[in-house]
């Protein structure tokens, strides 16, 4: 695509906007007929391990913020595994490189109680800002230190920050990975088109509204606090849950275990597991929806 470097967004031809708009596309919707074992819908939660990488990735150096992000492995991942584990609900946990290495015992708990690891950038990078051949190498070790770490390769990819570079699914086609969850073109998955052919990559979409962290950051020198009451939040993900639930499709949520792990906000994650019970909701990871819905699809 050629680029327009004296011109307005409103003086582009129509080649360029169409360009950048169709690189990365939803493609055929792949919400199933029906769920395994008769479930009326699905959730699939995550937790993504950021620890001290939300700090190491701007280069920083704040010792107070890496403590925030140690917090995350000491008591906010040891908090949702127990409650997991009491109802053995699978999930996903989605992790750069660079806390797999400083957290390596986590890791490995992670994958021995039956949940999955993805790749979740080298430090928490920002996918726009790199070039290629940087990106693939990154993604590429990313991979490779999960799978020493945890003993599983990984299937799918999160992008840090949720930033999908013009790249990105190019290297998720060259490494063979089986979806990504960084996009948010619909509520249930679908297959992602590139420059406008299908890839065969399932998209697991992400949402804002569902992610704890837009409610409860905090960062004191950006003025970013808290706004919303862990009450709130709860009452959100619950339509969010209960809408899905009413539709027979998804539902996905994204927390941090440095955020939700706090003791006033770790029973969201408990009443949430609690409800999608009652209704008889199927529990995967996301690997396992992607594995269900592309089975589906060619049935």
């Amino acid at each position: 695509m050629a680029e327009e470097p004296d011109l307005q967004p409103w003086q582009w031809p129509e080649a360029t906007w169409r360009a950048l708009v169709d690189r990365v596309r939803a493609g055929r919707r792949l919400a199933p007929t029906a769920w395994p074992g008769g479930a009326p819908f699905a959730i699939a939660l995550s937790f993504d391990s950021d620890h001290e990488t939300n700090d190491l990735r701007e280069g920083g150096r704040s010792i107070s913020r890496q403590s925030w992000g140690q917090f995350g492995s000491r008591r906010g991942v040891p908090r949702i595994l127990e409650i997991l584990a009491r109802d053995a609900t699978p999930a996903s946990f989605f992790v750069p490189a660079v806390s797999a290495l400083l957290h390596p015992d986590e890791q490995r708990r992670v994958v021995a109680e039956g949940h999955e690891i993805g790749i979740h950038g080298w430090i928490h990078e920002l996918n726009s800002t790199l070039p290629y051949e940087a990106e693939r190498d990154l993604m590429l070790r990313a991979a490779e230190v999960l799978e020493q770490v945890s003993g599983q390769r990984p299937m799918g990819l999160r992008t840090p920050s949720w930033d999908f570079s013009p790249h990105t699914l190019r290297i998720v086609c060259e490494m063979g990975l089986a979806y990504d969850s960084s996009l948010m073109a619909d509520d249930d998955c679908y297959e992602l088109l590139m420059d406008g052919e299908p890839t065969g990559v399932v998209e697991l979409p992400v949402e804002w509204i569902r992610d704890d962290a837009v409610y409860f950051g905090m960062n004191r020198f950006s003025g970013l606090p808290p706004y919303t009451p862990p009450a709130q939040v709860f009452d959100i993900f619950r339509r969010e849950l209960e809408a899905a639930a009413a539709e027979g499709g998804l539902f996905q949520l994204t927390l941090h275990p440095h955020i939700i792990g706090a003791r006033s906000r770790i029973w969201i994650l408990e009443e949430l597991i609690r409800l999608g019970r009652a209704k008889g909701a199927w529990f995967a990871t996301h690997a396992q929806v992607v594995e269900h819905v592309k089975a589906q699809a060619t049935t």
